[in-house]
């Protein structure tokens, strides 16, 4: 029901704002009379409408896997906030590889999260050929199924540990209740020798447990020590994604470029302050959800209970904004050509409006915070680094 209540409420504003759309934006001006029908401005454009609801449908199912606590109605209100997400919204009424991007990169996340590696390696393969820089989404996919494999291994071992636990202490307790003939207290001290063992076995487990590890250095150690107690059937499920990373380096070194088109113009280089862009307009994006009373109270209460740390905290992510800003604000070239898109507005009369402005606005990507209690930290640091390129 929940699908069918996400895609009629998304098709309620794709289909007439894309009519709308396809009235009062003109055709290309590179068009010619040569396309046949089939590939018609309409036609094209109502693709990526037809991909957004779609798209909308994948973002209710991930929601379901990753909350499946979570009632219906509020994984479908979720989605529609998600569907309404400002330039993803944008670009639903024009055809570009946005919405089919990010519609297979969605797909790849779900059927990993499903545990179906191969279809999600498949998945990654046609979201590197509609955008090749997508190749950095599908090794993030890769290695959260990686993390969810090993996470969801050791949650396993803990609960055969557990029932192994409870069958001895049972065994132990008829032991002690019954008469037992004074021949039999070896067997006796036996059980009790193995009863430890197994008692010192889950306290070992349990101190490595990945859902007990404390800070990133640790949770990365336990990961990376139960992946290597696991490493032959970590192969065995993600050697597709190996495959496709392996046919992607091929191409690199063909085609001397990551991408197809103009390699000049699509030069690999770092951007670190495009964590700062996403931060930022996610902010403003969720701000009803983010900058509340209570929201304003409760980072007032930590500031004041820990205030050295919070200070050094704040210091840290306000000298690397500025260093950000500073050395890697990277200017596409077709964002400074082409003024027929709002990004350029934004540069032009926002971050180039004077040299101090982007220093300026440094603190305000700061607000935003993406960290938050229900991820681990190396999902975060995968998320972190998926947003450089």
């Amino acid at each position: 029901m929940g699908r069918i209540a996400i895609a009629v409420t998304v098709s309620l504003w794709v289909i007439p704002i894309s009519i709308m759309v396809d009235l009062i934006v003109p055709e290309p001006y590179m068009a010619t009379s040569s396309f046949s029908d089939l590939c018609s401005t309409s036609i094209l454009r109502s693709i990526n409408g037809g991909l957004a609801i779609i798209c909308s449908i994948l973002v209710y199912e991930i929601i379901i896997q990753l909350r499946p606590a979570l009632d219906e109605r509020k994984a479908t209100l979720y989605a529609v906030v998600l569907a309404l997400y400002p330039l993803h919204w944008f670009f639903s009424f024009l055809y570009y590889t946005d919405v089919a991007s990010l519609t297979v990169v969605l797909a790849m996340y779900l059927a990993c999260l499903k545990k179906h590696y191969q279809f999600s390696a498949l998945l990654g393969t046609l979201a590197v050929l509609i955008r090749q820089t997508n190749v950095i989404w599908m090794l993030f996919v890769a290695c959260i199924g990686v993390i969810n494999f090993a996470v969801a291994s050791n949650h396993k071992d803990n609960v055969q540990l557990d029932n192994t636990d409870v069958s001895i202490r049972k065994i132990d307790q008829l032991t002690d209740n019954k008469s037992v003939p004074l021949g039999s207290h070896l067997r006796k001290r036996k059980t009790g020798n193995a009863v430890n063992t197994v008692n010192l076995s889950i306290s070992g487990t349990r101190a490595c447990s990945l859902t007990h590890a404390t800070g990133l250095l640790d949770e990365f150690q336990a990961i990376i020590l139960r992946l290597w107690h696991l490493k032959w059937e970590v192969l065995v499920s993600f050697s597709p994604f190996l495959l496709v990373l392996g046919a992607f380096v091929a191409f690199v070194l063909w085609n001397g470029s990551v991408v197809l088109g103009a390699k000049e113009a699509h030069a690999v280089s770092p951007h670190f302050a495009q964590i700062m862009y996403f931060g930022l307009l996610s902010a403003l994006a969720m701000a009803p959800l983010h900058f509340t009373l209570d929201q304003t109270a409760t980072l007032r209460q930590l500031f004041l209970k820990n205030k050295p740390l919070c200070f050094f905290q704040g210091l840290i992510v306000l000298t690397t904004g500025f260093l950000s800003v500073h050395f890697f604000s990277i200017a596409h070239p077709y964002l400074l050509a082409d003024n027929r898109h709002y990004p350029f507005y934004l540069w032009r009369k926002v971050i180039k409006a004077h040299w101090l402005m982007k220093y300026l606005l440094v603190p305000l990507y700061g607000r935003f915070n993406i960290r938050s209690g229900c991820y681990y930290s190396s999902w975060l640091l995968l998320q972190f680094l998926s947003l450089l390129h």
